[in-house]
């Protein structure tokens, strides 16, 4: 197999086990070098394992169906992988703040669906950063966390 392949089988496992349906934090640390870089126009930037585990902790806490998954194929050059993703989640857990744009109270009942892409870039088989364009402007209005027009 070629680096690539490498690096798109290990972001496809970071994207099923972090990501889907069911998250297993345990990835963070067998995927991920120790200061890893998170980092979504939604929530401010995350570093490090510690961090990173206790974000995904809160989000999946608040949005206990949260579940993203690919939409396309995976594209790979050299360090990178870029993918394309949809998902989302219904708030019926705890109050959640972790918005740039808000916060929310507990269980509000409201559903987010929204869609993005991701750019991971990997060392020696571990990820260190994940870089993502969301479109959080969707997600922000589903939640009633702003209005536009």
């Amino acid at each position: 197999m070629s680096k690539e392949d490498d690096n798109k089988a290990i972001v496809g496992r970071w994207f099923t086990d972090f990501w889907g349906k069911t998250c297993n934090l345990d990835i963070v640390d067998e995927l991920a070098v120790p200061d890893m870089l998170l980092q979504y126009s939604l929530h401010e930037p995350r570093r490090g394992h510690d961090d990173i585990k206790a974000f995904m902790r809160g989000f999946r806490q608040a949005f206990p169906d949260l579940e993203f998954q690919g939409a396309a194929e995976l594209i790979a050059e050299g360090d990178y992988v870029v993918g394309r993703w949809e998902g989302g989640g219904t708030h019926t857990g705890p109050a959640f703040g972790d918005f740039k744009a808000g916060s929310l109270p507990a269980a509000t009942g409201r559903k987010m669906h929204f869609t993005g892409t991701t750019v991971l870039r990997l060392k020696e088989g571990r990820i260190v950063e994940e870089i993502g364009l969301d479109d959080g402007v969707t997600a922000l209005q589903q939640l009633r966390l702003i209005r536009v027009g």
